[in-house]
């Protein structure tokens, strides 16, 4: 990574994070938990902050990672709102909504 500035890896990973934002993430149907629970940025949004701010600091990302997979469990515990399931992409869970 470059010293200054924004570095070739943290391009690449902003890039995937903007492809994910613009054509997955909108057909899919549901938002991350921490989102779903807290409200704010989701996950895709805050990581790429991260990667602007801190250049892929990768125990920030596992912070909000490990924060998402709370907030999943509390989303079981409270039934808000009701998910059916999870899918990992990695370590991030994300909830099913029932219909």
């Amino acid at each position: 990574m470059q010293a200054q500035g924004i570095g070739s890896l943290d391009i690449l990973a902003l890039a995937g994070i903007a492809l994910y934002q613009r054509w997955i993430s909108p057909h899919k149907g549901f938002c991350c938990a921490h989102a779903a629970v807290y409200g704010g940025a989701s996950c895709s949004a805050a990581i790429a902050q991260v990667i602007r701010g801190d250049d892929l600091s990768l125990s920030l990302i596992a912070a909000r990672f490990a924060a998402c997979r709370q907030a999943y469990g509390d989303l079981q515990v409270t039934g808000r709102p009701r998910v059916c399931g999870m899918c990992c992409c990695g370590p991030l869970p994300v909830p099913f909504h029932c219909v």
